[in-house]
């Protein structure tokens, strides 16, 4: 019986798919490189910003540092969520609507500087009593390693079979499932078909009510 709920960050609460696209525009860009999006989206979505890094690399054939590669990509983004970033549509009137009824917290692959905006800009750890978790807790191990979600299980002294997780990404999918957790897959940043492993699928959050959790 689920009684936890553990929702990724961004493209389920933060709306900040568009930034990253920007991000990745500009980033590329500055290289005389045009971003791909279908070519590498799928490939980003849930990585730390080094793996990134990494991926970029391969799949444009950059030269350099991974870590002066991601410093770059970080002080683009920041200055492009400050002033990007709000919820997710639906978010807070489902959330409103569970916030009683389950244990909940995040759980994320952000990087901590960025999180701290969104933080800022959308009062998360009020609305999540502070428990917010990232990659930086569980060695940077980023999805689909499922390391990030048990993490969050075992602090919010949850057993995996009775957690749910609401991902808008193929990688995230696949670190719910492999924790042993079930999965609602949200096409907020992905059309439906990419999010098939899921334990289920959904066009948004007005998709989503108790009734459906409980028949997970």
């Amino acid at each position: 019986m689920t009684d936890t709920i553990i929702f990724d960050n961004e493209g389920v609460i933060a709306d900040t798919e568009p930034v990253w696209d920007r991000e990745q525009e500009e980033f590329l860009g500055r290289r005389g490189i045009l971003y791909e999006r279908d070519r590498t989206k799928h490939l980003l979505t849930g990585l730390s910003l080094i793996e990134g890094v990494k991926i970029l690399k391969r799949e444009y054939n950059i030269k350099g540092d991974d870590e002066l590669l991601a410093g770059e990509r970080l002080s683009i983004a920041k200055g492009l969520l400050a002033a990007n970033v709000d919820f997710v549509n639906g978010f807070n009137d489902f959330f409103n609507t569970v916030r009683n009824s389950y244990k909940m917290c995040v759980a994320t692959s952000m990087h901590r500087e960025l999180l701290k905006i969104i933080d800022k800009k959308l009062s998360l750890s009020e609305l999540f009593k502070g428990q917010i978790y990232s990659i930086e807790e569980v060695d940077y191990k980023s999805k689909p390693f499922p390391d990030i979600f048990l993490y969050a299980a075992q602090k919010l002294k949850s057993e995996p079979e009775n957690c749910l997780v609401i991902e808008d990404s193929p990688n995230g999918i696949e670190a719910a499932l492999r924790a042993g957790m079930k999965c609602i897959g949200v096409a907020t940043t992905y059309p439906r078909e990419k999010l098939g492993n899921a334990t289920f699928t959904v066009n948004s959050f007005d998709d989503i009510n108790i009734d459906l959790i409980r028949e997970i």
